[in-house]
């Protein structure tokens, strides 16, 4: 800890005076590999926060956070991971689509059968008469 004063003064007298108070160790805290691996150990628990963890043993949390990822960085392969193989099997095909298959009604048995001059005219159950006139007018005209 440093407590710093300052006593200012405007005559030419009474110069500008300093005092410093030291208290602790006064130097860097060495920590050892094992108290870094313990304290990042600490710090991933979950029990308290990364904060919460480096105040707990006076230390910032940036120098917390700078060992984190150290660890990191140290659990990571020194090789890059390999590429698996991949097998591609050929596709399946799926089964052709079922077709709608559509009843074609036989055709209707005609009730009447003509052939004139080579020509085979059917006529179907129902035609009316007036139909059946001008038909076999018109093959009778062509013959």
């Amino acid at each position: 800890m440093t407590i710093t004063g300052f006593t200012h003064s405007t005559s030419v007298d009474a110069p500008v005076q300093r005092f410093e108070v030291f208290t602790g160790a006064g130097r860097r805290r060495d920590w050892s590999d094992e108290e870094k691996d313990q304290i990042v150990a600490e710090s991933y628990s979950g029990e308290m926060s990364v904060s919460a963890v480096a105040r707990r043993h006076g230390l910032s949390p940036g120098q917390l956070f700078t060992w984190r990822r150290q660890v990191r960085k140290q659990a990571e392969p020194a090789v890059p991971p390999m590429f698996v193989p991949a097998v591609i099997d050929r596709a399946v095909e799926p089964p052709p689509p079922r077709r709608k298959t559509i009843t074609r009604q036989a055709p209707s048995i005609a009730a009447i059968e003509l052939e004139v001059g080579g020509a085979i005219v059917r006529i179907a159950p129902g035609t009316d008469s007036a139909t059946i006139a001008a038909v076999i007018q018109a093959l009778k005209a062509s013959s």
